[in-house]
């Protein structure tokens, strides 16, 4: 039976797919249906499922079950053409570390089968700011330097979908924004952009993001939404030792999750009044131990609160071998 794509607004419409590896499921009934020309971010804790899943999107790897179309295309039956307009960076550097910057895209363009192959190499070079390194090797090239050289390689071919896998892991912030306008300036020119990532501020970037644990959709929606889903509760903390309560706190019941950050303790829970009774005590036991008085306000959760409660909420890896 011949398949069809019924929504020609959707970049990526997958349902029910599953991976497994010799008897063990690593990804579990994954839908996602995501619009053209959007940014989205997947995020979860490491073995999630991320890059498999991405890596089925993309026709890299078939499901053991689920089907499911990328740029209208069927992800099982039409691999070859899903590959052929997708760029996919992987998680590691993937060129030719004896190879110049220059020499790399002209590798890849001839990959490509692309024509005019100078032309696009030098415009390549000029739009990502390389056209001053292009004699440079790429095995001596920085962290952020080898990300923008990738970046090139799997963007000079105009692909429709952009599949990013933790791509600024290990580059400075200056290097990551810069990423992230690039990012947001091919969205603009109408690509598809999907990314794994771990950091927050990235997140809060995409359109929407999906949330995956031990292989299974957690969660998804706006960043806004995600938070809002989640049902937690923040309280922010400040004084000049407002650490010194953490061992305290962390024999607390009701309490989900505590962090410091930004000159700040913030605990949060999914339960107001367990908080509330938490931060009645934390008073008493500062009377009692002559320490300096702390502030507390309830606060918005932050996405990385989220985070960490979904982390906590989806509980021990549950994936057994059958």
């Amino acid at each position: 039976m011949i398949r069809t794509n019924t929504d020609q607004t959707l970049a990526i419409n997958v349902k029910g797919l599953v991976k497994d590896f010799d008897g063990r499921t690593v990804v579990d009934n994954i839908d996602i249906q995501m619009p053209k020309g959007q940014v989205w971010g997947f995020l979860g804790p490491n073995g999630s499922g991320k890059t498999t899943t991405i890596r089925m999107i993309c026709g890299l790897l078939k499901p053991t079950a689920g089907s499911g179309f990328c740029l209208g295309h069927d992800i099982i039956t039409e691999a070859a053409i899903i590959k052929r307009a997708t760029g996919y960076m992987t998680q590691k550097f993937s060129f030719w570390a004896d190879l110049s910057i220059r020499e790399n895209l002209e590798f890849v363009g001839r990959l490509y089968n692309q024509t005019n192959l100078k032309r696009l190499v030098n415009e390549t070079l000029e739009s990502l700011g390389l056209e001053h390194r292009q004699n440079q090797l790429a095995g001596t090239l920085s962290g952020g330097w080898k990300q923008r050289l990738a970046l090139a390689a799997v963007t000079m071919h105009q692909p429709q979908l952009l599949l990013l896998d933790e791509p600024t892991a290990g580059v400075d912030p200056q290097a990551r924004r810069d990423f992230w306008d690039q990012i947001h300036y091919f969205s603009d020119q109408g690509m598809t952009v999907l990314v794994s990532t771990h950091y927050m501020d990235e997140a809060e970037r995409c359109d929407q993001i999906v949330y995956l644990a031990h292989g299974q959709l957690i969660t998804q929606g706006s960043v806004m939404d995600v938070i809002k889903q989640s049902g937690l509760l923040t309280f922010k903390g400040t004084g000049s030792y407002v650490r010194q309560l953490i061992p305290w706190l962390k024999q607390q019941t009701g309490i989900e999750h505590i962090a410091y950050f930004g000159n700040a303790l913030h605990i949060s829970s999914t339960d107001l009044s367990s908080l509330s009774q938490v931060i009645r005590r934390s008073q008493m036991y500062i009377a009692d131990h002559n320490l300096e008085s702390v502030q507390w306000q309830q606060v918005d959760p932050s996405l990385e609160d989220t985070f960490i409660a979904l982390m906590t909420k989806s509980g021990e890896d549950q994936r057994k071998y059958r």
